[in-house]
């Protein structure tokens, strides 16, 4: 029996996710959380084989999260589950450590072969994404470090300043200094054209 947790923010795509998983004969859903803390703890706590996460939660930006995933001894492979179409996005969860990458446009059916997959030591990915990972990563923010890469992320999906410091646990300066870099670095104006390019690339949710 392969033990499952979903890690998803809202209740009804979690339970959707638990309906279709629960009809596997071979699949146990053993947990699930709505926010980063619940699903570290989760990882801490229950003997996991597989992480269902979806990286867009509200308390949390970017793939990061993955590396305090690994730091657990009894950590689970991971497949990333997310809105995002774009090879580039799906390279970049590839990249991070993800074992696996499916869309939330799959089929339920989809989804339950892919865990079987990472199970057994295989990546699973959409087309054309292992060529983005073997080149290096390319991607169209590659010039950003990962700390500006998830400032970007979180003011275009709407957050402030002082938002971003409070879950960073970084002053509101150090933000600042970060969206400037990013700004120059992608030789971008404004917040709107920054939040323009962080969707347009498949960072963030329309």
């Amino acid at each position: 029996m392969i033990r499952v947790a979903i890690a998803v923010e809202p209740r009804i795509a979690r339970w959707a996710l638990r309906e279709a998983l629960g009809k596997a004969p071979d699949l146990e859903v053993v947990g699930e959380a709505g926010t980063i803390d619940e699903m570290l703890a989760m990882v801490r706590d229950h003997k996991i084989d597989v992480m269902i996460f979806d990286p867009t939660m509200h308390d949390h930006a970017g793939f990061d999260v993955l590396g305090r995933i690994w730091q657990i001894e009894t950590a689970p492979v991971v497949i990333v589950l997310a809105a995002h179409t774009e090879l580039s996005y799906a390279a970049r969860a590839i990249a991070a450590g993800a074992h696996g990458y499916v869309s939330w446009s799959e089929s339920p059916e989809r989804l339950i072969d892919a865990i079987g997959a990472v199970t057994r030591g295989e990546q699973v990915m959409p087309h054309g994404v292992s060529e983005l990972v073997a080149a290096g990563d390319r991607h169209p923010a590659s010039p950003l470090t990962a700390r500006e890469l998830q400032v970007m992320e979180m003011l275009a999906r709407g957050m402030t300043n002082r938002e971003i410091a409070h879950d960073l646990q970084i002053s509101i300066k150090t933000v600042d200094t970060h969206r400037g870099h990013v700004l120059k670095k992608l030789g971008l104006r404004n917040n709107s054209e920054l939040t323009r390019f962080a969707v347009k690339h498949g960072y963030v949710a329309v």
